[in-house]
């Protein structure tokens, strides 16, 4: 059982990530991966012309290695794989890449859900768009905070 977790300051490549996890495989029959991506409108329908991650590179990874360990320890998954972004980042890019590995479909379907939905509220990053109408900072929605409450009875 691993778990890699990666703090990216460059833009990455979801689907190498992917292709680099399934050749490591080692029996597997279940892989479920996640990739989300820069959007160009704000929730207000706003512009955005990039969304900028910033972290304290210690503290934010150390966040995100105990959310994978979590969900190894939780779910019945061989693998799991985090890769974030930090820094700037432009609307098409991806932000977040996971992917999990199991014998079978549910353990790794959940948790990848259980990874974003934490990585989302938990992981240590202060988030901010800036477009034409100039810069600001944006919180997780109360709909974020509901999905990762679902994994806290």
């Amino acid at each position: 059982m691993s778990a890699q977790v990666t703090l990216a300051t460059e833009a990455f490549d979801p689907a190498e990530l992917l292709g680099r996890f399934s050749r490591e495989l080692e029996g597997e029959g279940a892989v479920v991966s996640f990739t989300g991506h820069a959007r160009d409108r704000a929730k207000d329908g706003a512009l955005v012309d990039a969304l900028v991650l910033e972290s304290y590179r210690g503290v934010t990874l150390a966040s995100m290695e105990d959310i994978a360990a979590d969900a190894m320890a939780r779910f019945d998954v061989t693998r799991c794989r985090v890769v974030h972004r930090a820094g700037r980042i432009a609307p098409g890019e991806a932000i977040v890449f996971v992917a999990t590995a199991s014998a079978h479909r549910r353990s790794a379907f959940e948790a990848a859900d259980y990874l974003m939905d934490r990585l989302k509220t938990e992981a240590v990053f202060w988030k901010r768009e800036e477009g034409p109408l100039g810069r600001r900072w944006i919180e997780p929605r109360e709909s974020d905070h509901e999905d990762a409450r679902r994994w806290h009875p």
